[in-house]
């Protein structure tokens, strides 16, 4: 898969922008500030319908603009596409799939695929577990898109049902037919919970299975060779103890009823906590992608070095699933190799390569590896010159 156009009005520093790109490596350098990682940007959105920067929607329109818009043509081993978004912020963004109109956004999810790397990446093993729920869930959903509907039903029962905790908490001195109505209501959500959540979780199991030895190898590869410590990882569950669900020991993810009923029980036995808080302690939530070097885990105890090699490894470990049977992601790398020793760089730059199309940004050409020979565009103030 690889884009052959990219089109942009009014997206942050962009007017209007349209822009031909070819399969193989493609550089664009320029000083920071000038805009690069605004193209990386528009196209993980096409991808993703997210932004790896911010949370939401407003920043990304041009400063006095009242909507973006964002297209990219699209080849791959199905054909090629077009894919459109209208970005308009309070209100409902508008995209297109081949100049038709589609009901919902995620309806494009799939026509664009991306790995990006970026600054950012060091967040998934210092940042908070939400940083690595976040990473699952939009590996996920690239995986096979109809996780997005499934993400988002769960977030809209967890949001609903978290009002009815806090609503029932401060009402807690309620007898009789008023209490037996509010129990019976958080028994409803309780169900719905389970069934979403259930549904989210076995995917969530599969997917850190399936990806596990490509972290393993993609961080021995990076980091230099076997005599350096391991990397593991594992899905640590809010609603059973150890060992892991979907562990071949116990094999929940391959049975969604089950699972359901393992966090239907795990709700009943937290709803008095749950009451007193107003918060919601179990489900996909809560879990967390536990990593670790050696024997330890890799939050607060790797070195920077050692953080670096595996956000990398998570990254080209997606890269590879993504891979597998199908069609090339369109690889990104944004200002990366700046934050590589050289021994990182010309490793990573060796395990890139071979992509179909590799985008990178760059504010120093030196820093990207030679072997990353390929067209080098130059970026100032929004205005993209002439390849080199």
């Amino acid at each position: 898969m690889h884009l052959t156009r990219l089109a942009l009005t009014d997206f942050r520093s962009y007017p209007e922008l349209s822009l031909e790109l070819s399969t193989g490596v493609t550089t664009f350098s320029g000083p920071n500030g000038e805009g690069k990682t605004n193209l990386v940007e528009a196209i993980g959105y096409l991808a993703s319908l997210g932004s790896h920067r911010v949370a939401t929607d407003g920043p990304l329109v041009r400063h006095g603009a009242q909507r973006a818009v964002l297209r990219a043509a699209v080849t791959g081993a199905q054909g090629s596409s077009l894919v459109e978004i209208e970005l308009n912020p309070g209100r409902a963004n508008r995209v297109r799939l081949n100049r038709a109109p589609m009901p919902r956004p995620r309806d494009i999810l799939g026509a664009l695929r991306t790995v990006l790397f970026a600054p950012e990446d060091l967040a998934l093993v210092k940042g908070d577990p939400g940083e690595r729920r976040r990473f699952l869930d939009e590996l996920l959903v690239a995986t096979a898109p109809r996780y997005s509907g499934v993400r988002a039903d769960y977030e809209r029962v967890l949001r609903q049902r978290t009002a009815l905790l806090k609503s029932a908490g401060a009402k807690g001195h309620l007898r009789g037919p008023a209490r037996a109505a509010m129990t019976a209501t958080l028994d409803t959500w309780d169900g719905q919970l389970a069934r979403t959540g259930a549904s989210l979780l076995a995917g969530r199991i599969r997917l850190v299975a399936a990806l596990r030895p490509h972290v393993a190898a993609a961080y021995e590869a990076v980091s230099g060779g076997p005599a350096v410590q391991s990397s593991a990882m594992s899905y640590r569950c809010s609603i059973a103890d150890e060992p892991e669900p979907g562990s071949p020991e116990v094999g929940l993810a391959d049975d969604p009823g089950a699972l359901e009923a393992v966090m239907l029980k795990a709700l009943a036995g937290v709803r008095a906590s749950e009451l007193d808080r107003g918060v919601c302690l179990v489900g996909p939530h809560r879990d967390e992608l536990a990593l670790s070097i050696g024997e330890l885990p890799a939050r607060g105890y790797a070195s920077h070095g050692e953080s670096w090699s595996l956000a990398l490894a998570l990254r080209l470990a997606s890269f590879a699933l993504l891979r597998e049977g199908r069609e090339d992601p369109v690889l990104l790398l944004d200002d990366v190799f700046a934050e590589l020793d050289t021994g990182r760089r010309d490793r990573l730059a060796g395990l890139v390569a071979d992509g179909e199309q590799v985008l990178i940004t760059a504010a120093v050409p030196a820093d990207v590896p030679a072997v990353l020979a390929g067209p080098r565009f130059n970026v100032s103030a929004g205005v993209i010159s002439g390849a080199s």
